[in-house]
């Protein structure tokens, strides 16, 4: 069994925000895979499938750990099954980087993660650092349709990846 977990803030101001990629990918995969992310379990909205979970918490972004943590107990995963689906300011906008392990860099997310869980499987989605705006104003800002496009292309490599960690 796998967990995929895509990370997002659960209020709507939220979902078309750089913050809520995590989400957007899951829901892309959900999409392609024709299964619906509706069920309450674990701090999160989940789908299961009989090869894995697709999982978005409904704790805020800074408390994601808490709902991983309870994910983890409840299926009864290893880390290495947890795949955490992230955005990544320090990564160039469009950029997808799969990682075994790692550290949290500027996420609050992930570091709360760690701090509960510990180290992941991580898939991030570089969104790019922003000059003369507040980090935390500039990832809670919806996506301009520009970076919409390049991260569109992004989201299918992302998947293609998500497909890759399932069948391992």
């Amino acid at each position: 069994m796998k967990i995929i977990v895509g990370l997002g803030n659960p209020d709507g101001i939220y979902a078309k925000t750089y913050h809520n990629i995590g989400f957007m990918v899951v829901d892309k995969f959900a999409k392609i895979n024709k299964l619906e992310i509706n069920k309450n379990k674990c701090k999160a909205k989940i789908v299961k499938t009989p090869d894995f979970v697709l999982a978005k918490p409904v704790t805020y972004m800074n408390l994601s750990g808490d709902s991983v943590l309870e994910l983890k107990k409840y299926f009864k995963v290893s880390n290495e099954d947890i795949l955490i689906v992230v955005d990544d300011i320090d990564l160039p906008k469009g950029t997808v980087r799969y990682r075994e392990k790692g550290s949290a860099g500027t996420h609050n997310g992930m570091r709360d993660i760690i701090a509960k869980v510990g180290e992941t499987p991580r898939l991030r989605i570089g969104i790019g650092r922003p000059e003369n705006i507040d980090l935390k104003d500039y990832v809670l800002s919806n996506i301009d349709a520009m970076s919409r496009e390049v991260l569109d292309k992004a989201f299918v490599e992302a998947i293609a990846k998500i497909n890759e960690f399932v069948l391992k």
